[in-house]
């Protein structure tokens, strides 16, 4: 069962329309075939995790085709186990289907597999030993979570700006304030200005207008405001993927270790 960073957002959440992240909002029954192959998804994943030698890591699922992006994994979370023998759970922020808002999750390995991905296959990116011990107390640290997080949710949220915010966005923002030893981060806007100063590079699309009014017209959970001027009339949209806080990261030489797992069905 899923577990809401607060039970009121968790109960919100479900009274309302199932969360999201990474893929269209359609709905689609659970098969017995999609349980196994996420369970399945899970297990590999755990294992992974498990032989990182770490208690945090970024994780990566693909939930959609992004290809015409140059793009493969769309949604990230941050796993991570109090101790060693405990059990895993992935920290996420996930879109509310159909709406504007986000609330934060805190998922089991098979659930973040269960919202009928585009593939099986995922990403795990294992910190170095600082960055871990300061990732550690950040994700034991729920209030600190929440600074960081902004309901008003957008799929293609402007990473420089706070009036939305997607689920990469996030999970960016949370490890920057990890990464961050040289300042202390505590709000959206000091990590966005980190971010800025260590060299943080968004992944730029190029989305024409008509794509860009049909994203604001009949989606809630798509805008294009907070982006600047300059940027959108000339079909230059940024926002935060995975692959761009996987190039930062790297970008940084500390360490991280990367490996991807190649999913089965």
């Amino acid at each position: 069962m899923r577990a809401a960073l607060i039970t009121a957002a968790l109960l919100a959440a479900c009274c309302a329309a199932p969360a999201h992240a990474g893929r269209s909002c359609e709905e689609q029954p659970i098969t017995q075939k999609s349980f196994t192959d996420a369970l399945k998804a899970g297990q590999r994943l755990q294992a992974a995790l498990d032989a990182s030698g770490s208690d945090v890591a970024l994780v990566a699922r693909q939930g959609q085709d992004l290809s015409k992006y140059r793009l493969k994994y769309t949604h990230a979370g941050l796993a991570f186990r109090p101790a060693a023998g405990q059990p895993w759970r992935v920290y996420e922020l996930l879109n509310n289907c159909g709406s504007a808002d986000s609330a934060l999750w805190v998922d089991g390995l098979a659930n973040f597999f269960l919202d009928d991905p585009f593939t099986l296959d995922a990403l795990v990116m294992a910190p170095p030993p600082k960055v871990a011990a300061r990732l550690k107390e950040v994700m034991a640290d729920a209030p600190a979570l929440h600074r960081l997080h902004w309901p008003k949710y957008n799929m293609v949220a402007y990473p420089f700006a706070t009036k939305y915010q997607n689920s990469n966005q996030w999970v960016l923002e949370v490890l920057a304030s990890a990464e961050a030893s040289d300042i202390r981060v505590r709000t959206r806007e000091q990590a966005q200005a980190w971010l800025k100063m260590a060299g943080y590079q968004p992944t730029e699309m190029h989305i024409g207008p008509v794509t860009r009014l049909g994203g604001r017209v009949f989606k809630a959970n798509i805008a294009f405001d907070d982006h600047p001027s300059a940027l959108r009339f000339s079909d230059r949209i940024n926002a935060v993927t995975v692959d761009s806080i996987r190039a930062f990261l790297q970008t940084r030489d500390e360490g991280w270790r990367v490996q991807e797992l190649a999913g089965q069905r």
